[in-house]
């Protein structure tokens, strides 16, 4: 494995420990989502511009959209969470009460 495939992995395997353990807060989980889909950004394009492939070169740009429309339903839902529980905290969520 190269240097730069290990930084990228690791990045995106720090990302996802970061979610699963250090749930606390629904930002601190946002940050992990977006630190996730940077590396997984950056890893495309990288293996789009090794290979030369023509057909992928769209790929990381359309991650990129998704990214970008993730980013903005999770901080509307931070938001929105906010103003009716008066905070973050993911263990102040109740599925069963909606």
């Amino acid at each position: 494995m190269t240097p730069v495939h290990f930084t990228f992995s690791s990045t995106f395997i720090l990302g996802l420990t970061g979610l699963a353990f250090h749930r606390t807060h629904l930002l601190s989980a946002l940050l992990c989502l977006e630190g996730m889909m940077l590396s997984l950004f950056i890893a495309l394009s990288l293996w789009s511009l090794q290979f030369n492939a023509t057909n992928f070169s769209a790929a990381p740009m359309l991650l990129l959209a998704f990214s970008a429309c993730e980013a903005g339903t999770g901080l509307a839902l931070l938001v929105a969470t906010a103003r009716t529980h008066g905070t973050d905290h993911l263990q102040s969520l109740n599925l069963l009460q909606c």
